[in-house]
Parts: structure tokens; sequence; C-alpha cells
């Protein structure tokens, strides 16, 4: 089986054209020998190759290019598998389109092709070539700069321990989410740790399914204490629940209600966040539930938004204020074409329905950079700042070098 990887990139500004078809021709070796064969096309500015061989030999020769310091802003199309290759009669061969009439440079590709099966305008491959040459979605290629650099600035918090009413095998760290352009924070998210600071999944492992709804809703007390010992009453506070447990405990709006107001915070300030790849058995009790919070003035989220099945039939039924895209679905967005479709979708949709999007999960600056580019503003995660039980944690706000 033959693995196909395309992939489309910026030729990098101290990169001349000679040095192109010298490090071409020297690739075209490289690459027979490895049995990979493929079709590289160039516009004067940028890239788009298709790679195809065995799996392993075309890994190996990808990471070589993807480290490659004389193209930049590199983006994966494309990764799949076919019983035959498309273009099998050279290592790497060149198209520079400035040469062609546009009208003539696919049927000129066509020409090269070697598969038994005559290629069509339909198939998927010379799509994304078609695509290139007509130069039909540029305006997506959403580039990091060759030269842009950034820095981080470390905001100290203050020196507060929270406090809470009584001795539980589970804390709280509150994270915070900001607006990493205006250095402002919109909001804290309470993240339940065990005791010891750990992941909270081994304490739940031992609980009866039902024990796990009243242990979700009773812990949001402690959430609200904790926050209120750290000098949390300004802020939006963010509070995640599992959707079950609106179903399972026909007081939960009630509960929170009278936690929040005991704890000095109003409805206004707090965000229900429901995660989308939980399950609901019971939709008509959990959009009665929902319904009550938003009467009540508290907002809502759908956190892990795109991780399960539900996400847009789940988004037409509770109108949240917010999104939290799932971490999964951010990482290494700034060199994944299919994530990027698919976050410029998801974030195209929320403008349209004044969803705010919060990018979650952020390790990287290039991830940070791409999905600013793509008009994000909110933004958690490890880069900014982490989870520290009972502790508000410090904040790195990014500085251009």
């Amino acid at each position: 089986m033959l693995t196909t990887i395309i992939y489309r990139s910026h030729i990098g500004k101290n990169t001349s054209e000679p040095e192109v078809k010298k490090f071409i021709e020297k690739a075209n070796q490289r690459n027979a020998e490895a049995a990979v064969t493929g079709i590289l096309l160039f516009d004067g500015e940028h890239f788009l190759q298709l790679l195809e061989g065995p799996e392993e030999e075309v890994e190996t020769i990808y990471r070589v290019i993807c480290e490659d310091s004389r193209h930049f802003s590199l983006t994966e199309l494309l990764r799949d598998y076919s019983v035959e290759r498309h273009f099998g009669n050279a290592g790497m061969e060149l198209f520079d389109l400035r040469n062609y009439e546009k009208s003539a440079v696919l049927d000129a590709v066509l020409a090269r092709a070697t598969s038994k099966f005559k290629l069509t305008y339909d198939d998927r491959t010379l799509q994304f070539i078609k695509t290139f040459v007509e130069c039909e979605n540029k305006a997506s290629y959403l580039e990091l700069s060759e030269s842009e650099q950034w820095q981080f600035e470390l905001n100290e918090q203050p020196e507060l321990v929270a406090e809470h009413s009584e001795e539980l095998p589970y804390t709280f760290g509150f994270q915070p989410v900001i607006n990493p352009s205006s250095r402002k924070i919109l909001s804290y998210e309470a993240k339940m740790r065990a005791a010891d600071g750990q992941s909270p999944l081994k304490f739940f492992a031992g609980l009866q399914r039902d024990e796990i709804y009243e242990v979700d809703l009773a812990s949001k007390q402690t959430a609200l204490e904790m926050a209120k010992s750290l000098g949390l009453n300004d802020y939006t506070l963010v509070l995640k629940l599992l959707p079950m447990t609106f179903v399972k405990n026909p007081e939960a709006v009630s509960f929170l209600l009278a936690a929040i107001e005991a704890n000095g915070f109003v409805p206004q300030q707090i965000v229900i966040s429901i995660a989308e790849d939980s399950v609901v058995n019971e939709d008509e009790t959990f959009n009665a539930e929902i319904m009550k919070l938003k009467r009540a003035g508290i907002r809502l989220a759908i956190d892990n938004f795109g991780a399960g099945m539900a996400g847009l039939l789940l988004l037409t039924r509770i109108q949240p204020e917010l999104v939290m895209v799932d971490s999964d679905m951010l990482r290494d967005v700034h060199k994944n074409g299919p994530k990027q479709a698919i976050n410029q979708s998801i974030i195209k949709i929320c403008s349209s329905l004044e969803i705010q999007v919060i990018a979650s999960g952020i390790t990287q600056i290039e991830e940070w950079s791409w999905l600013r580019l793509a008009g994000v503003k909110a933004f958690q995660g490890e880069l900014f700042a982490g989870v520290l039980p009972r502790k508000l944690p410090a904040i790195n706000w990014p500085v251009r070098h």
C-alpha cells in the first residue's frame, strides 16, 4: 500500500530561485533512491508538493522537508493511502506555473500522470492541484510570518491559598481565559483536581454512576467558596458540569443559584460549561434545566467542542454564549490543513451566531499565532498559565520581540 502526502508552503525570503532548482535536483535523486515519487508546483511564492511511495520512506522524507529552513508556514493538506501512484515518473518533478498558461497547466499535469486509471477532475488529489493552480482559496492561507518572534512577560498573582469549609478528596485550581493582545483576563475556569493535585479520574472511578452526578454538583459549592477566598468575585467564573448532572438532580439549578449568592457572586458572572462529548440520555429534561439556567441569568458554554458527535446539533439546541474548542482539534493547527479548515468553519459559524470562541489547551506559540490570525481573541492553556491547586497561577503575556 502506498502513502500519499500533499503539503503547501511559502518560499523563504532568502531562498533564491537558482537555489530552488539546485535542491530540487538533489531531492529528485534522493526521492528516487527511496522509491518516492511525486510532483512539485511552484508559483514564485508558494510550493505545493505531492509525495507518494512506501509509508516509512515518505514519512522520512517528509520529516526532512518539514525541518528545511528554505521554506516556512508548511501546512499538511492531505495524508492518504492508495493502491497505485498518481505520478510515478520522477522522484520530484518541478512545475513552475509561471511557464504555463493557466488553462494549460492541468492538462500538462495530467499528461505526466502514471495511474492506469485516467485521472479526472473529481479526483481528490487532482482537486488540490487544481485549487492551487487556479488560486481559488489563497484568502484562506493564514501564514505565520517567517521573522515573527515573541517573548513572554511573567505576571505573578497574589500569594493566596484558597480555603473551603471541609476536608474533601478533591480540590480546584483556577485557570485564566485571557485575551493576549489586550492583556486582559476574561474569566477563570474552576478545574477539579484530586486532593494531591493530580487528575481526579481515579477518584471518580471509585464512585457509582449516580454518585458521580451528586459529587459533580456538590463540588461547585467548593469551587465557589475557593474562588471567593482567592478574591475572584470581580471576575467571570466558568464552572464545568456533566449534562446528566442536571437530569439526575432536579434541584441542581436551585442549588447552584444558592451557592452563587452565598459566596458573593451574581448569576451573570457565572458560565456553566457543558462537555460536548458527554452523553445526554433524557433530552427534554436536560433542555428544561438549561432553560432554567438561562432564565436565571447564567451563561452557557459548550466545552470540548469538536471532540464528540453532537457539536453542531447541541449548538442549535442550547444556544450557548461561548464555545471552548477541544484542545486536540487545536494541537498543531498551524501546520495541519484539515484542522485549519474545520477551525475556520467553527469560527465563521460562531461569528454568525455571535458566540465567542475560546481556544483551549494552547501549548505552542505557533498555535496561538495561527488562531489569532484566524480571528480568535480568547485563549487558555499552558502557554499562558497552568493550573495550580488552591492558587492562582502566574500569567505569561506575549510580547513581540
